[in-house]
């Protein structure tokens, strides 16, 4: 699965083969700089004949030639540093941009079995891990490789035997630093699902921080948060050991390169067979070979921790997507609802919905009541797609919605639910959302129709005021935008969740009069708590335990003296 992982990142990687290309020349032609240099030094140090016999004509070409090289190597790395990092983070981006889209594309019961702090977790936290990885991979990995063979290459055309001690002491550090990184990886995976429950914990924690202090909670969240916090410390404190212990091991064996090319150099020297430059061309090479596998060993431990991040990436870009097929177009909807024989369960061992049926004509305002669990918000989550039947069929004008687009499906149906949503951004983007064509003039007419156009008008900047957390609006008030919103965009099909129950009775009023007007000629589902909003329906669907067990009229139900009938007295009648 490693490897798998590897090789996922390598092909992101190479949609910029290009500059990858580019980078690579630059890094050799930096390393050749780099290597060449010690030669021109040689030759310096072999020009210095004796005390006052020095060939300066000589040694004034060889400072030249050093400061050319200097100037290649600075010039051409920092090229290579550059192209590095544009295509780290170009690539960083397209993943997230990937992320994005996908998550886009998830079907809702995705969102709803997994932890949000979890999934921003995987977008911000582990991407960035990634990313960081990738910069080091990159930049060391890359350069390192391409330094340690043109090293062992020059080593070889200038002393084979040298380069002989050196390959056969490499296998030693490879070895260390390939056992440790294979243990760090289980570590540095374990640490990322960590570090995505402790995000998960905050991010419930925060967003519901003042239930956790309504309800005296804060002991209990911090000795969660405190629980979760120690074993990512403990996890944390073995990767990070894993990690620490590659350097030093491979320091070890490389200094014993380097101690045993110093040697052997020393007594060839000694022995007249090479001159004092050759021998500081040998130890710089030595040193020059070594210092690579040290910035290696730890990409490679770097490098676990990158890849258990981009498993857990690549976990959610591999999740299945609807097959969204689309076989007709809905064209102008007029508005016929019909469930056909509907079966839903979230869970299969636990049944919710079977055998519904509803067949709801254009312009019918319908409401579906029922006690909590019952499946009232379910029928609208299959409505909308949110959800896909497990059996039967749902048709709008006799087309069944799994042939039309989803876009075009919900195009035609709005929603205003009984949680408010609103999010950062002006009054007048709240609005428009979704209606991005909408004027100025559409904007203000759908806040009157809702009720919302007076509290507008009294903000600092008006429809230019942004909603962000220092706005001090009542949940009453977002709620009457969201509703705004609906008035904006007058779908032919309508879907009210409780809408008016964070608003005040006299605007509740209002409301409804504006839901009334707008309900006309529309095909209205209204879920119901308060048995009073929806006395004037056309038809009301009763619910319990996923099956529709009463259909009628207001006055219809209360007649058989049902189910309905015992919610409505238990409403509106005192218990004496």
């Amino acid at each position: 699965m490693k490897k798998s992982t590897l090789r996922r990142v390598l092909q992101v990687l190479f949609r910029h083969k290009l500059l990858l290309i580019i980078a690579i020349i630059a890094s050799i032609i930096q390393v050749v700089s780099t290597l060449l240099i010690p030669i021109v030094v040689a030759d310096g140090i072999d020009s210095l004949i004796g005390p006052a016999n020095v060939n300066f004509n000589e040694l004034n070409k060889i400072i030249i030639y050093v400061a050319i090289l200097g100037l290649l190597q600075a010039g051409f790395g920092y090229l290579m540093q550059y192209l590095m990092a544009y295509i780290t983070n170009v690539t960083i981006k397209d993943i997230r941009d990937s992320l994005f889209k996908k998550i886009d594309k998830l079907p809702i019961s995705y969102i709803d079995s997994h932890q949000e702090g979890d999934i921003l977790m995987r977008i911000i936290g582990d991407a960035d891990t990634l990313g960081d990885g990738m910069q080091q991979a990159l930049t060391n990995l890359i350069s390192g490789v391409i330094t340690i063979v043109l090293t062992l290459t020059f080593m070889m055309v200038v002393s084979y035997q040298v380069g002989l001690i050196v390959v056969c002491l490499t296998p030693i550090s490879l070895f260390a630093a390939y056992f440790i990184a294979k243990m760090s990886y289980k570590t540095f995976r374990k640490q990322a699902q960590i570090k995505g429950l402790l995000s998960a914990h905050y991010n419930e924690t925060f967003n519901m921080l003042k239930i956790v202090k309504s309800y005296n909670y804060e002991a209990t969240a911090f000795k969660k948060e405190e629980e979760i916090n120690k074993e990512l410390y403990k996890v944390g404190v073995k990767a990070q050991f894993l990690s620490a212990l590659v350097n030093p091991t491979t320091r070890l064996i490389n200094s014993l390169v380097y101690a045993s090319v110093g040697i052997y150099g020393s007594l060839r020297a000694l022995s007249g067979l090479i001159t004092p430059g050759d021998l500081t061309v040998f130890l710089n090479y030595a040193q020059s070979y070594t210092k690579p596998f040290n910035d290696i060993s730890q990409v490679m431990t770097e490098l676990q921790n990158s890849l258990a991040s981009a498993k857990r990436i690549f976990e959610i870009i591999d999740e299945l997507e609807y097959d969204y097929v689309v076989k007709e177009e809905l064209g102008e909807v007029e508005g016929n609802v019909t469930f056909n024989n509907v079966y839903f369960s979230y869970l299969p061992t636990k049944p919710l919905i079977e055998n519904f049926n509803l067949e709801v004509k254009k312009g019918s305002k319908v409401a579906i009541v029922g006690p909590t669990g019952a499946g009232k918000t379910t029928i609208i989550n299959l409505l909308m797609r949110f959800y896909e039947v497990n059996k039967g069929e749902i048709l709008i004008d006799n087309k069944n919605i799994k042939d039309i687009s989803i876009k075009e499906l919900r195009d035609n149906v709005g929603m205003v639910l009984q949680d408010t949503w609103t999010f950062n951004g002006s009054i007048k983007e709240n609005i428009s959302y979704g209606v991005l064509s909408a004027t100025n003039e559409d904007i203000i007419k759908a806040a009157k129709e809702a009720y919302a156009d007076s509290f507008i008008s009294r903000l600092s900047n008006s429809y230019d005021t942004v909603l962000d957390k220092q706005t001090n609006l009542s949940e009453g008030q977002r709620q009457l935008l969201c509703i705004a919103r609906l008035m904006l965009k007058k779908p032919p099909i309508l879907i009210l969740d409780e809408a008016t129950s964070n608003i005040d009775t006299r605007t509740e009023v209002l409301v409804q009069k504006a839901f009334s007007k707008l309900m006309e000629g529309r095909t209205s589902f209204v879920i119901a708590h308060r048995l009073k909003t929806i006395i004037d329906a056309d038809k009301i669907i009763v619910l319990n335990k996923g099956h529709v067990v009463e259909v009628g009229t207001h006055k219809e139900l209360l007649t058989k003296g049902g189910f309905y009938k015992e919610i409505y007295e238990a409403q509106f009648l005192k218990v004496n």
